[in-house]
């Protein structure tokens, strides 16, 4: 699959009281990580512009963009995961860094995250590509830089190495993307969530939940959920709404219309770089060894560091941003 290797000393390595991937997920989302990050994100945000994507068939899209001051390394387009959004902690500490580095910082909204219920009467899924591609196209056409890169976490790893393998064919001038613990084999995921520690399954089903009313309330001629509570499972809920509110005729179908597995990654040309923990409690490490071989595909699976964690250090720093930055600038 290219170039693999696999990450103990002297890659990431947490500090002693930070180790185990529970407690790498769950630091990485504590309240105060989320205090810290926003004040070191203090100029990104200060000079944050948003901006409306009319992303084609009707759709748009949000998101910020914040240009650094003196000369420009290039764009940066930063994709939130699943029920995250561009002011996600994650999302932030990244940009921080790219930022100080000359880095011009676009932070992407997928539709209803952050604060977008309201710009679309459909509902998100995770299989509407192409109106990230469109998003995508637009930021890149509105803000000429040296180099455009796209860089994702969890499942906007996986938008963001879709997006890379339509890259040519869409007209798309990709540099280079970096993908951190993306979503793979969407059914193992959901299995692991399912089966794992309860805290991630009542975490995802609460946002979920929450995002779904709010869609409600802005669409009510449109949408009437009922209890959502009725719906004890994650695998319950998603069936539901696949089956009444996509395209696709069942669950099965639709996990495997957003898999990174099987064929998918024959077309990548896009120097992608995927870094993933094999301790990761959400997505399954066993899920790399289904990865289509690619020249193009590059592969560090490190040892620990949880799902999109990597705290290296007890100021909650995160080594992810670090390693980020070294994939963007070769240094």
């Amino acid at each position: 699959m290219g170039t693999y290797s696999d990450l103990a000393a002297p890659g990431f390595r947490a500090p002693p009281g930070l180790r185990g991937r529970h407690v790498q997920s769950v630091t990485s989302r504590l309240p105060l990580r989320r205090r810290l990050v926003r004040r070191r994100a203090l100029g990104l945000l200060t000079v944050a512009r948003q901006e409306t994507l009319d992303c084609g068939d009707g759709a748009r899209l949000q998101g910020f963009y914040s240009r650094p001051p003196g000369p420009s390394r290039g764009l940066a387009v930063l994709l939130h995961g699943w029920e995250g959004s561009a002011n996600s902690s994650y999302v932030l500490s990244a940009g921080t860094a790219l930022f100080a580095a000359g880095f011009e910082i676009f932070r992407l909204n997928f539709r209803d995250h952050g604060e977008t219920h309201g710009l679309n009467e459909e509902l998100f899924h995770s299989c509407r590509i192409a109106e990230v591609v469109n998003a995508i196209k637009l930021v890149q056409s509105r803000h000429p830089a040296p180099r455009l890169a796209l860089v994702g976490q969890s499942l906007g790893g996986n938008f963001a190495i879709r997006v890379a393998v339509r890259a040519p064919g869409e007209g798309l001038e990709l540099d280079r993307v970096v993908a951190i613990c993306p979503a793979l084999e969407p059914w193992n995921t959901m299995e692991a969530l399912e089966r794992g520690l309860w805290i991630y399954r009542r975490y995802f089903l609460d946002r979920w939940r929450r995002s779904l009313l709010a869609k409600a309330a802005l669409f009510p001629e449109r949408y009437d959920f009922g209890s959502l509570t009725r719906f004890r499972t994650l695998t319950e809920t998603t069936d539901f709404f696949v089956r009444r509110y996509t395209e696709f005729p069942d669950l099965e179908s639709y996990l495997r219309g957003y898999a990174l597995t099987g064929n998918v990654l024959a077309g990548l040309d896009v120097p992608t770089s995927l870094i993933a923990a094999r301790d990761d409690p959400v997505i399954p490490a066993r899920d790399l060894d289904n990865l289509t071989p690619s020249r193009a595909l590059e592969v560090t699976a490190t040892s620990n560091g949880g799902h999109c964690g990597f705290v290296e250090s007890y100021s909650l720093r995160s080594w992810i941003d670090a390693r980020i930055l070294r994939e963007l600038t070769g240094s």
